[in-house]
C-alpha cells in the first residue's frame, strides 16, 4: 500500500465507530493540553480530521499536508514534505504531530525537522498508536495470519512507534519529556454499541494498567543546554572584578606616602 492510499484510509477509519472513539479522546486531551501554551507560531503536521489546535490561542496558525487530504474551512494548509519543513530555524513555539511519525517516509528526519524549526522551550505534542495494547495486539495478529488484502481492524499505517522507543528518540534529539498519558482501554470492538457496554474500564484502565491503552499523547520541551554558558560567563566575571580592589587601594597609600 502506498503513503498516500494510508493516509486515505486512516480518514476513512476514523469515521468508524472506534475511529471516532479514539478521535474524542485524543482531541479532548489536545484541547486540554494547548489551551494554556502562549506564543506566536503553531503548526500541525498532517491529520486535519483531528483540530489539534483549535483551543490554541497563539495568532498565527497552520496545517501542513504532504498529501492530498481533508481541509478545514478557515484555516491556512500548507503544502510541504514533512522531512523538509519550509520554516526557519528556531522560528516556531508549537509543532502538533497528531500520527505523523506513523505516516511519515522517515520518522526520524520529521523529528529532527521539528527539532531544527523549534525555538529554544519550544513545545512539541505527539500522538501514537501504543503496539502494547490491545489494539496493537490485535493488529499485529492480523498482519501475522492475514493476507495483504485482507481488512484490519485498524489502517495500514507505518509502523507504530512504541512510547518508550519514542523517548529514546526524543532525547537524543534534547527534548524533555514533560507530560505523557495513555487513553482508550476499550476492547478493539467494532460496534457502537459494544463500546459504549464497556466504558465503565476507562477509569479501571487508567488506575490499574495505565500504560496500556490504545493511544498515548506525549508532550516535550526543546531544550538548548549550552544557552548555560552564558550563566556560567557571568559568574566568572563576578569573581575576577575583586581582583582589581587591592591594586587600586595599594597605589592610593604610595602616593600618600610620597607627599
Amino acid at each position: 500500500m502506498t503513503r498516500d492510499a494510508a493516509i486515505v484510509e486512516l480518514a476513512d477509519w476514523l469515521q468508524t465507530p472506534p475511529g471516532r472513539y479514539l478521535l474524542d479522546w485524543e482531541q479532548q486531551r489536545l484541547d486540554a493540553a494547548v489551551v494554556d501554551l502562549f506564543g506566536f507560531h503553531a503548526l500541525q503536521l498532517g491529520l486535519p480530521e483531528l483540530e489539534a489546535l483549535r483551543a490554541n490561542r497563539m495568532p498565527h496558525r497552520w496545517l501542513a499536508q504532504d498529501a492530498l487530504g481533508q481541509q478545514i474551512a478557515g484555516t491556512t494548509v500548507l503544502r510541504c514534505d514533512f522531512d523538509a519543513l519550509p520554516f526557519e530555524s528556531n522560528s516556531l513555539d508549537l509543532i502538533m504531530l497528531p500520527h505523523a511519525l506513523e505516516l511519515s517516509r522517515d520518522p526520524h528526519q520529521t523529528l529532527r525537522e521539528v527539532e531544527r524549526v523549534l525555538r529554544p522551550e519550544g513545545r512539541v505534542v505527539i500522538n501514537g498508536f501504543n503496539p502494547a495494547s490491545l489494539w496493537g495486539l490485535r493488529q499485529n495478529l492480523g498482519r501475522l495470519t492475514g493476507g495483504p488484502r485482507r481488512p484490519l481492524f485498524m489502517p495500514r499505517t507505518g509502523e507504530f512507534i512504541g512510547y518508550w522507543r519514542l523517548r529514546d528518540w526524543l532525547r537524543l534529539l534534547g527534548f524533555e519529556v514533560e507530560a505523557a498519558q495513555f487513553g482508550a482501554y476499550r476492547p478493539p470492538l467494532k460496534s457502537e454499541r459494544w463500546l459504549e457496554r464497556w466504558s465503565w474500564i476507562e477509569r479501571i484502565g487508567s488506575r490499574w494498567w495505565p500504560v496500556l491503552g490504545a493511544v498515548y499523547f506525549v508532550m516535550a520541551t526543546k531544550k538548548v543546554h549550552g544557552m548555560r554558558l552564558v550563566g556560567l560567563a557571568k559568574r566568572s566575571k563576578r569573581a575576577a572584578a575583586p581582583q582589581t580592589a587591592p591594586a587600586v587601594a595599594t597605589q592610593h597609600r604610595q602616593t600618600t606616602t610620597h607627599r
